[in-house]
Order: C-alpha cells, then structure tokens, then sequence
C-alpha cells in the first residue's frame, strides 16, 4: 500500500469528526511523514508532543512552556481555538492516570465537533475500556514500492557524497532489489542498503542476496515465524506421487497464462494423517519443487497475554509472508492454532484467529500458497474442511513398500550409504506399519550399531534395528485405524 492511501484514509478519518486516532508502530518516522502530509493538504497546522519537549508546533522549534506534564499538555488542548493535527508520542502509558483520563476525554468531546483530532502513536497502544468509543485504529501498512526507491535513491546520494558508488543495477534489477526490501521498515531498509552499499563501495546484482540474507535474519529475530532460505531447502520425499503431480498442475496458476484467463493462483493444501509420514516433510518439498522460499508459522506463537495482540501477531505474521511473495507459508499442526470449540477456554482468540486466516486465506492479493498440516481430524473446525477453503485435502497414510524402498534410499544415501549394499527387499518386508520418521530411525540406529561394532552396515543391522522398534501402528493401532477410517473417501491420498 502506497502512503498516499494512507494519507487519504487519514484525511477521511479527520473530515468525519473522529477526535482520536491510534496508530500502531515503530515507525514514528513515517507516521511524521503521512501527518505532514495530511495537514498540508487539509490546510491545518500540525503540532507534536513528547514527555521530553513538550508540545510544539511542527514548524516552530520552541516548544510551547509547561506542556511536557500530560495533564497540561491536555489542558492546552482544550483551551486551544485553533483546529489543528495533534501528535501525541507514546501517550497510551499516561492514560492510566485518572485525571489525564478524564482530561484526555474531555478533550476528546470537545473535538468531535471540530475537525481537530489527537493522533496517539506507540509500539502498543494500550487505551482504558473507558476511552475505547472515542477512538478510531488506523492501521500503517509497511513502506511500498515508492517509499521503497526513495531509501534506495536517499541511500546512494549519502554514500556517493562520502565516497565515490559504483552502482551496476538495471532496470529489472531494481525491481527485484525492490521486492527483497518489501516487508522492511523503512529504518530496516534503509540498514540492509547501507551495509550492502558500504562493505565494497558498489551495488551491483549480487548485492540483492546480501539483503535477503539480512531480510531473512529480521524474519527470524522477530520470532513468529521461521525462514528457510530456497537454496538450503534440499529436503526430498519418498512416494506422494498424486501430490507430485497435483503439484505440476497447480504450478501454472502463478504463470502469466493463467492470469490471462482470469484464473487465481492456488491458495494452498492441507494434509491430515499419521504423524512421522511426511506432512512436514511435503510442506518442505512443496517450496523446492516450486523453487520458492519457505516459511514456518507455529501458531502457538501467536498467542499473547494482552487482548487483542494474538491477531496482531497473525497480521504481522501474514505481512511478513506477502512481503516474501511468491513464496509457501507452512503452518504447522494448524488444529493446535485454531481449535475447534475454544472459545470459553481461551476468551474467543481461538475462535477470531480463525476468522482472520479465513479471511485472509480468501482475499489475499500476493502469491503466497499456504501448506497446513494436521495430526487430529477430531480438532479440525469443520470451516477449514469445507469445500473450496484450501484447493485440495490429501491424506497422508502410512508408507506402502514402494514408498518404504524409497525411503530406505533417501536416508541411507543422506548418510553416504551404498542402498545396493543392503537387501532392500528384506527391510522393507520387515518395516511394514512403520512410518516415514519410524524408517529414519532405524537407518540412524542401524549405523550406531554398525559403528559400535566396527563393521560396515548391512541388510542384518537394520532388520535386527526394525525389529527392537515398536511402530505407532502397533503402540497406538485403534487411534491409526480411526484416523485411516475416518479420511477414506473424504480426502485424496498423495500416493
């Protein structure tokens, strides 16, 4: 979103009498910016307010005397005639004294019937229940593509006024460096550019890695989500044939031929099964196959003790996953974000994370295709299964014995293992009921008992390993049988 849409929406706010007006975000930078903005174009003085000068107006260096104090900055307010922009920085803390509360009210009343309007800013904006019907929220989207060129050109005009740049970007390139610093605060951006620009004096293609890598350490120091960059992603799965080819098919709904037709790209999938037979796993391969970066969102994370942050953080969340696009958003063991029935026990947040990944899920503009796994069909809520919601269900059963001889493959040549040196056939009859980590395991147990007795490993090894191993299909047979039961003829199976 361009800040000129944020400049009208503000304007708007103004023009129909809301008094006041919160903003969310660490960017006092730009909400600066788009209040400059507004007051020039609606012909009204701007004036700012901090504990620490007190309030001026925005032209005027000197503050205005005995303003710092909150309640007199307030009762300032009120006395004064003129309508005016008020910016008021990290004013929510102040509020939970009684008298600027009822100041800070009176204010407000007075401002309904003008056009003035008090604009509070802060990370977290924590208001009284009191004064939550005078306030409007107004949500400050992260810089676009034009607030974006702007660090860009600001950037290389400081570096070439310290030292000379050599800037070997084309057009094309610019327009893929803008797209690895969507999702970056302007203060973010303005960083990662600065590194990049000052470590070699030049800005060249090569330099776009560079800040993705940055981009991607942000993503992960933020600590909702998980980032694993395209080039790592190297995991490989044995079978899911349906899946593989469902995911050819659905790969041309991001080309340009699609779009000509008016066809949406894929939302995304959801796999249910039993645990340790590779839902994690597709979800990885599902990004490699498409060459695109993957990123994990636990939902558990987002849950917060404060009313109202656990969607916060799930707009955040999805944020930053469209400022990655095109790229695949795993949500893993999705039941245990948004369970069925959680209302009572958790005041509803279950229940309105629900409905905002609904929403999101349905009217999102960027190519983000969402991969969620599930181990409990009994937690699903019944919205996510309805038809249409994500563009497949599959199934994922237990490894039959091609899958198991694949799989036997993969994890013995991950290991430096000949698989030819081992009676494949063998293992694999011996494996039956085990599952895709339960094959793993075995591998890795195998090669401690080859290790520990000084020989190399073989076809001996790994059944006497599968055999001291006790498969969830036996430890938990009726829960496996139900599970199997349940998703037959409801769900595709990726075999």
């Amino acid at each position: 979103m361009n800040l000129s849409t944020t400049v009208h929406d503000l304007k708007t706010l103004v023009l129909s009498y809301h008094p006041a007006i919160v903003v969310e975000t660490v960017e006092e930078e730009r909400v600066v910016r788009l209040l400059e903005a507004a007051a020039s174009e609606l012909r009204m003085p701007l004036f700012e307010w901090s504990v620490t000068r007190g309030l001026q107006r925005r032209e005027v260096p000197q503050p205005i005397y005995g303003t710092t104090d909150p309640l007199g900055v307030l009762k300032h307010l009120a006395a004064m005639t003129v309508e005016a922009l008020v910016h008021l920085k990290d004013f929510g803390p102040h509020l939970g004294q009684a008298a600027v509360q009822r100041a800070f009210r009176e204010v407000a009343d007075a401002y309904t019937r003008t056009r003035s309007t008090l604009v509070l800013t802060g990370d977290r904006v924590e208001l009284p229940s009191g004064l939550a019907h005078l306030v409007v929220h107004l949500a400050l989207q992260m810089p676009g593509e034009d607030e974006l060129r702007g660090v860009v050109q600001n950037v290389l005009r400081a570096a070439r006024a310290a030292r000379r740049v050599d800037v070997t970007l084309g057009s094309g390139d610019m327009d893929v460096l803008l797209r690895a610093l969507s999702g970056l605060t302007l203060n973010q951006a303005r960083q990662a550019l600065a590194y990049a620009v000052l470590e070699d004096g030049r800005l060249a293609p090569d330099d776009i890695q560079r800040i993705i890598d940055r981009k991607a350490q942000l993503i992960h120091d933020g600590g909702l989500v998980e980032y694993f960059p395209l080039e790592e992603n190297r995991f490989e799965i044995g079978g899911f044939a349906t899946l593989k080819a469902w995911l050819d098919r659905a790969k041309v709904g991001f080309g340009a031929e699609a779009r000509a037709l008016n066809l949406t790209p894929p939302r995304g999938m959801l796999l249910v099964g039993v645990q340790g037979c590779g839902k994690s796993l597709a979800a990885k391969f599902v990004a490699r196959h498409w060459r695109m970066p993957l990123l994990k969102l636990d939902a558990g994370r987002l849950y917060d003790k404060y009313i109202g942050e656990s969607e916060k953080n799930f707009h955040r969340a999805t944020a930053l996953a469209e400022s990655m696009a095109p790229a695949v958003l795993w949500i893993d063991e999705i039941e245990k974000g948004f369970v069925a029935g959680g209302a009572e026990a958790d005041g509803g947040v279950s229940q309105r994370l629900l409905a905002s990944f609904l929403t999101w899920l349905q009217e999102r503009k960027a190519d983000v295709f969402v991969v969620a796994t599930a181990n409990d069909l009994d937690a699903l809520p019944p919205e996510l299964l309805r038809k249409g919601r994500f563009d497949e269900v599959f199934f994922v059963d237990l490894p039959d014995a091609a899958e198991r001889e694949a799989i036997f493959r993969i994890h013995l040549r991950l290991r430096k293992q000949d698989p030819e040196r081992v009676d494949l056939q063998r293992v694999v009859e011996a494996s039956v009921g085990f599952s895709g980590a339960e094959i793993e395991q075995a591998v890795i147990g195998a090669l401690y008992r080859a290790l520990h007795a000084k020989r190399p490993l073989d076809t001996a090894l790994v059944v006497e390993e599968l055999g001291a191993t006790r498969p969830l299909s036996v430890t938990r047979r009726e829960e496996v049988e139900r599970l199997r039961t349940m998703a037959q003829g409801r769900f595709v199976p990726v075999k």
